[in-house]
């Protein structure tokens, strides 16, 4: 019986391990999209108006979407 209770607290501890991993992980998939979202907003930014044409965006919409915040993710909805 005793082995028994050392082995159900040792494999607890391997789960709490490995929780704190996936939150870990997952926060850093977190901060790389809004790193990436950040990223894609300041080169939106820096398109002249050649390519904003081509793209069919006016320079009021890549003003309106860069000056959103790097957390505000459109694709979290």
């Amino acid at each position: 019986m005793k082995g028994q209770k050392g082995y159900a607290l040792a494999s607890a501890g391997r789960f709490q391990g490995r929780r704190l991993f996936e939150v870990l992980r997952a926060l850093g998939r977190q901060f790389s999209r809004w790193w990436q979202l950040a990223e894609q907003r300041r080169r939106l930014a820096m398109l002249d108006d050649a390519a904003l044409k081509d793209l069919g965006l006016s320079r009021a919409d890549v003003t309106q979407e860069s000056e959103r915040s790097f957390w505000d993710d459109p694709m979290a909805r």
